[in-house]
């Protein structure tokens, strides 16, 4: 983005405090004229000598209208002086510090009765940080109904110098709702039941969107934890033989219209942010590591489920830009795409059909504009963004060529758009690696790898979480991030709870006790330092974090899945796996103390639900002990299969210093699977026969 043009370098930095930071979003404000601090004591103990209020402003650094704001306001000097008169400016890398998004953004929805967004704007008393006024985006002249920012400004001033009781009052009011909604979680449930599961499934019927995908209008976000809950739904009833194929269809096909829309980077691979459209057209065209890796570990589940191989090109795909674009050369993945290049949003992804036609021969061209619209009318802004139009299938008989060959010239084409592509000016890179993310995207790249026999994509989600190990974890404790080699910040919920459920794929994936063991730390520290011994469930920090206006809990899935369902569902296959009833007992813990919030609104609880129904219905741990070779004749078999409550663990024959419950698993005189079903097992497996039966039988199939 632009920086304001600085005459007195050395003068600005002494009174802008973000230049050591390691954020790329706070960077990005390291040359505003405006005399921002990062969150910490210096400003706050500023802010109460000097007995004037925070201006908290918070963003990240793929966010469109971040930029728009910085621009039009931060790098204006004169709505600069009027910020560094008035007030004490705090500026925030929500993706680094979401404790304190997730406060004010919650404080926002309580002012102003409406969701908040980025860039959030959060107007804080100076001595206890409680919200005096909260909004978003704010112009830098009045329009679209919003006043002037500096406007803005002179208002809050004036109220927090004139009007210090309403302002008390309102404080006073905020805090009972925060004790309000912190009491709400000290009522464990006594009894658990199935039915969230099945209020969830009418939910989701309820919201899908049965002409274009999806679960909700414009803006359509892709929602991977719903997706994920209509597959295992219909898993579910495929084991009572009344397979529930509708609740299957809303997965897929929404599915399945991402992936042929233009929210899918139809060129480079990876997903955007969301749609702007309810077509799936036109995106918001960051892209987020933390969308990729639930997609790509979707997209690889729904090839197994319907062998529809365009769910196999997306996975593949976003992988392949994963490794590319994404994985720094340590192993750590990087965490966002911008959504701008060269100021403008979208600039680097468009193109005209004359541009288009100038990369490719006539016979190729055809079939790229038919497929991608060319010879419709432009869909952004007097440019046309890929979004598929007509499926290959369709293709195939409109030219009566074979499917195949019309993928093949396709796919060509789009590697000769791709590499005139990369000639332009790029996205910026958030190079940041973040440990919450990095989980769920090990997750992503070990599950693609198995399901799809790729192994160089189980390579790289091994290297990254060596690299979150040997960089981010002391022995006893992760941090939050990593960038330049200065890893910081006490790390929150998410990152243990992803990490964990990230390592437990990957062990399917590749064995390594040394990651099991790390596993099992991880999930010691978790309970120790988050977990609400009193009612269950766990908070968003640690118990020894700093203290803040508020500690959050939350059960609610969000652009995120959340960390407390993820806690339980990850802590249930771990204690499963190693017969440890205090990880069973803490999630059952969890349940009971989110019950109250999950029967409010199922739909929203779906990585609470992955628990629920685990709870209930226990997973099969299945030991597979044998030499290399015996091993991948029976992994043979699982190409292709959709095992969604089977979680299988390859150990060599020669692994040794395993804990208990594995250890008493060995191999006799050649390859023997032992199958656990919660806390029952059934005789060992040790013919190939028996087991590809064994795998059938647990295979559902759309339409059986």
């Amino acid at each position: 983005m632009l920086c304001y043009p600085v005459r007195n370098q050395s003068s600005l930095q002494a009174m802008n405090r973000l230049s050591d930071q390691t954020s790329p979003y706070l960077l990005q404000h390291a040359d505003n004229p405006v005399h921002w601090y990062p969150w910490s004591d210096e400003a706050l103990q500023l802010a109460r000598e000097r007995n004037k209020p925070i201006l908290l402003s918070i963003g990240y650094s793929a966010c469109h209208w971040c930029h728009v704001m910085a621009h039009e306001s931060f790098e204006d000097t004169e709505t600069a002086e009027v910020m560094n008169r008035l007030f004490i400016n705090i500026k925030v890398d929500r993706e680094e510090r979401p404790d304190l998004d997730k406060i004010y953004q919650s404080a926002h929805s309580m002012l102003t009765n409406r969701p908040g967004g980025w860039p959030l704007t959060v107007f804080l008393t100076p001595d206890d940080h409680m919200p005096i006024f909260a909004g978003t985006y704010f112009p830098k002249t009045p329009r679209h109904g919003l006043p002037a920012f500096t406007q803005l400004l002179e208002n809050i001033a004036h109220a927090f110098d004139t009007r210090k009781e309403d302002i008390q009052q309102q404080s006073a009011s905020l805090r009972d709702v925060f004790d309000r909604l912190a009491s709400q979680h000290s009522k464990p449930a006594e009894h658990l039941s199935s039915m969230p599961l099945d209020i969830a499934r009418n939910q989701i019927e309820q919201q899908f969107d049965s002409r274009y995908g999806g679960y909700s209008q414009a803006p359509k976000f892709p929602h991977p934890a719903i997706i994920d809950r209509a597959m295992k739904h219909w898993g579910r009833t495929s084991e009572t033989g009344n397979p529930d194929s509708r609740i299957l269809h809303t997965a897929l096909f929404s599915l399945e219209r991402m992936g042929s829309g233009g929210l899918f980077d139809h060129l480079g691979g990876g997903f955007c942010r969301y749609s702007t459209d309810e077509q799936w057209m036109i995106p918001h065209f960051e892209k987020m590591l933390y969308d990729n890796g639930p997609l790509l570990w979707l997209n690889a589940q729904a090839w197994c489920i319907s062998n529809n191989r365009d769910y196999r090109d997306a996975a593949e795909e976003t992988a392949n830009w994963v490794l590319r674009e994404m994985q720094s050369m340590h192993g750590g993945y990087y965490s966002a795409l911008d959504a701008d290049s060269e100021g403008e949003e979208g600039k680097f992804y468009i193109w005209t059909p004359e541009s288009i036609r100038a990369e490719l021969n006539e016979a190729e061209y055809e079939l790229i504009a038919r497929r991608f619209g060319l010879d419709k009318p432009a869909n952004f802004e007097g440019n046309w963004h890929l979004h598929a139009y007509v499926s290959y299938d369709d293709l195939a008989q409109q030219t009566g060529q074979g499917t195949d060959s019309v993928r093949a010239t396709i796919k060509n084409a789009r590697n000769q758009l791709f590499k005139k592509r990369q000639q332009r000016i790029h996205p910026g890179l958030d190079d940041k690696i973040l440990t919450s993310w990095n989980g769920l995207m090990i997750r992503g790249m070990a599950a693609a790898g198995r399901l799809l026999d790729k192994p160089e994509y189980i390579d790289s989600a091994s290297k990254a979480a060596m690299f979150i190990h040997d960089n981010l974890w002391d022995g006893r404790r992760l941090l939050a991030t990593i960038k330049d080699g200065h890893a910081h910040l006490n790390a929150y919920l998410d990152d243990y709870a992803f990490m964990i459920s990230g390592l437990l794929e990957l062990l399917q994936a590749r064995w390594d006790t040394r990651l099991l063991s790390w596993t099992q730390q991880l999930a010691d520290t978790l309970l120790d330092q988050f977990e609400d011994t009193d009612n269950g469930g766990f908070y968003f920090t640690s118990h020894d974090h700093e203290a803040l206006i508020q500690r959050t809990r939350t059960y609610s899935d969000d652009a995120i899945p959340s960390g407390n369902g993820i806690a339980a569902h990850a802590l249930q296959l771990l204690g499963y796996l190693l017969a440890e009833p205090r990880y069973l007992d803490a999630a059952e813990r969890c349940l009971r103390a989110a019950w109250h919030s999950i029967n409010q609104t199922a739909i929203s609880h779906c990585s609470l639900l992955e628990a629920l129904d685990t709870h209930i219905n226990p997973p099969q741990m299945v030991i597979v002990r044998g030499t290399d070779a015996e091993q991948a004749l029976w992994k043979s078999d699982l190409q292709g299969q959709y095992l969604p409550f089977t979680h299988i663990y390859w150990i060599p024959e020669a692994v040794s210093d395993l804990p208990p419950a594995l250890a008493e698993k060995t191999a006799d005189t050649s390859i023997v699977a032992y199958i656990c079903e919660g806390l029952q097992c059934d005789p060992p497996l040790h013919s190939r026969n028996d087991w590809s039966a064994f795998i059938e039988d647990n295979n559902p199939q759309p339409g059986s």
